[in-house]
């Protein structure tokens, strides 16, 4: 079965959610939403105090390339434009909205019906997609309608369509798959007509057998999708390792997947670009998993941007006693969220509650060279002496052995019997050195 060739590890899988089908969150009274939820520069606010919106208005305007719209999720009344403070408690630009209703804007089709039939060119594709604020949900939220606009000399032979969710905990891709399957093949095809391609692979881990056969069933109406199972291995569903499994190409380091004729595109992202494409839907919702092993019930939501996570934790009838943390995304590579007085925003595909006993830290020891995490590391790095040279702070030498390789799975964190903080100190590094790459770019663009 196919899979990646280097390190990767076997995290206990914990997908306690996985039969619990996608609900309709209750709207709450207020709403607030942050007016930059994806990677690149901020949208512009183009509303204003005591302007009435509906679910689709838009609400700030991309003016950057890499950027995105920000669309009303909700009906009511715009009460301020002020800051709130994010789920790390930092303070940011802000919309907030008392909700009167759930009236949507003329434009969007809310009707059940799928509809098949792709009308709009590979440009009105993107441009739809860049209208209606799509960002990718595979966790960077990065500008979709960006990565479809391919280089100049760059042409693409696939694409490829991450639906292995390899994360342990989450299943809110899974439940897309069995539950809106075909929208994401419609989905794919308006993405495979975008980048002008004709085969597009949608990889799947092997412990997904239903979703694996549902979707096999569903492309054979499909021409170009190809579902493909892959080995049960962390980190599967990340970049260049799934291009990997599904292709054999391997991105050089420092490039994109553009390098090697590849765009990539999570599966959650494919329903978003149907509902955009064939709904005009901007994208104002993500569905997102509720869980842990001390939740009473698992659930998986659609659930609209704005939404405080107070009124999520009263749903499920507040949170556990034992909880120890509280992690937006997954345990490996999702954050750990510090003010819980935050709001839903783009691309939140967890609310992981996890159990004290499971989330706190252990004592770390000394450094036994023993490689267990470079044995783990996918991308062929040697963690223990990044973190060293993080700590003394040696950026030449982190540039060197390629730090900007890391993708921050945390599979060294995870083998080492150490307990060291490999991670932590490789992304302090990492950032470091990353500022310095740009900083000389910029000065060499000047010159």
């Amino acid at each position: 079965m196919r899979t990646f060739q280097k390190g990767g590890v076997h995290p206990e899988e914990n997908k306690l959610s996985n039969q619990a089908v996608i609900e309709n969150f209750p709207l709450p009274k207020q709403a607030v939403l942050y007016v930059s939820q994806h990677l690149g520069a901020p949208a512009t606010v183009v509303v204003e105090k005591g302007q009435k919106v509906k679910v689709g208005t838009l609400l700030a305007k991309a003016e950057a390339f890499i950027c995105a719209n920000l669309h009303s999720p909700f009906s009511g009344t715009i009460t301020k434009i002020d800051v709130a403070d994010d789920l790390f408690g930092y303070p940011k630009p802000a919309i907030y909205i008392d909700v009167e209703g759930d009236e949507y804007e003329d434009f969007i089709d809310t009707s059940d019906t799928i509809v098949r039939e792709i009308t709009l060119s590979g440009q009105e594709i993107i441009d739809r997609v860049k209208e209606c604020g799509i960002v990718g949900l595979g966790g960077a939220c990065f500008p979709t309608h960006a990565k479809l606009m391919l280089p100049p000399g760059k042409t693409a032979d696939y694409l490829i369509v991450n639906g292995v969710e390899c994360e342990p905990y989450l299943t809110s891709d899974f439940r897309v798959m069995m539950e809106h399957g075909e929208e994401c093949l419609i989905g794919i095809t308006a993405l495979m007509r975008a980048i002008n391609v004709s085969v597009a692979r949608v990889g799947i881990e092997a412990n997904k057998p239903e979703a694996i056969a549902h979707m096999t069933e569903l492309a054979k109406n499909y021409p170009g999708i190809e579902i493909c199972p892959l080995k049960v291995k962390y980190p599967q569903g990340a970049e260049k390792q799934l291009i990997k499994a599904l292709t054999g190409r391997e991105v050089p380091s420092g490039k994109l997947p553009i390098e090697v004729g590849c765009v990539v595109n999570n599966i959650g992202t494919t329903f978003a670009v149907y509902e955009a494409v064939q709904k005009h839907r901007p994208l104002i919702d993500n569905i997102t998993t509720i869980t842990g092993k001390s939740v009473k019930e698992h659930k998986n939501y659609r659930l609209r941007n704005g939404v405080p996570f107070q009124m999520i934790l009263e749903q499920i009838g507040g949170m556990p006693a034992d909880t120890g943390k509280v992690i937006s995304g997954g345990p490996m590579m999702g954050k750990a969220i510090s003010n819980l007085n935050a709001y839903v925003s783009k691309g939140m595909s967890s609310m992981l509650f996890m159990k004290e006993e499971e989330s706190s830290r252990h004592k770390s020891g000394n450094c036994i060279r023993c490689a267990k995490c470079v044995e783990a590391c996918p991308m062929g790095l040697e963690p223990y002496l990044l973190e060293k040279l993080s700590e003394q702070h040696q950026a030449e030498g982190m540039e060197q052995n390629r730090i900007y390789d890391c993708i921050e799975c945390g599979c060294c964190q995870f083998t080492c019997p150490a307990f060291r903080p490999l991670l932590d100190r490789i992304r302090v590094g990492k950032s470091k050195v990353m500022g310095i790459i740009r900083a000389r770019a910029a000065a060499a663009a000047k010159k």
